[in-house]
């Protein structure tokens, strides 16, 4: 098995930007995350894309999910067992009154078996998912260009979409299943090109059948250079 050598145990390690607009969709009124623990702003590309900080603005504006309840923060994480000494209220409750379902990576749950790639414990993750559900987020390109994208993700060899500024940009094929959802790999599933660079929104779109915790986007240098 491998171990992930990537900062995310705090949110304030990943690269992310501070201020500028909301994104450069003039209708759009969704806000990059923000909350009392996590101040940065709109998370950057190329960089890692965590999962649960999708932007602020609620039901049809920054997400879709089919029902309001959020099953992991707002649902299975009130259960005394589920409330991991590892972690704590902010983690145990994450944005436990919205509707995206959302949990986080637990001793007895992910890490007590092998994996293709142990997650971090305490990463958040996007759980419970259905068809036709998708969330957004005000993403800062620092340069125009393709980029690879890797995701960390459990259960189903799915695909997944992605649009930038409500226009389809990427259609990406998670390469193989794991033993269940909370079973996880890492691993490249397609690339993404930006036309331009600053603020964008991203929107991604999954179906029935996995988690996922994070993305990771890496520019695609032009070859000779």
């Amino acid at each position: 098995m491998k171990h992930l050598l990537i900062l995310v145990v705090s949110l304030s390690v990943l690269p992310l930007v501070q201020g500028g607009p909301s994104t450069v969709l003039g209708d759009y009124k969704g806000t990059p995350f923000q909350d009392f623990v996590y101040k940065a702003g709109a998370q950057s590309i190329p960089g890692i894309l965590q999962c649960a900080l999708y932007d602020l603005g609620g039901e049809g504006v920054a997400y879709h999910d089919t029902d309001a309840i959020n099953h992991g923060s707002g649902e299975l994480n009130v259960q005394p067992n589920h409330q991991r000494p590892h972690a704590g209220p902010y983690i145990w409750g994450f944005r436990k009154d919205e509707g995206m379902d959302l949990s986080y990576v637990k001793d007895f749950a992910d890490l007590n078996h092998p994996n293709a790639v142990n997650p971090p414990v305490n990463l958040f993750y996007i759980g419970w998912t259905a068809d036709g559900e998708w969330c957004s987020y005000t993403v800062d390109v620092k340069a125009a260009g393709t980029y690879k994208i890797r995701a960390l993700y459990s259960n189903q060899a799915n695909t997944i979409t992605f649009d930038i500024n409500r226009k389809p940009a990427a259609t990406c094929k998670l390469p193989v299943a794991t033993e269940s959802f909370h079973t996880w790999d890492y691993a490249e599933i397609g690339t993404i090109t930006f036309p331009q660079a600053g603020r964008q929104l991203l929107t991604f779109h999954y179906n029935t059948g996995n988690n996922f915790a994070f993305f990771e986007f890496e520019k695609v240098e032009p070859k000779g250079m």
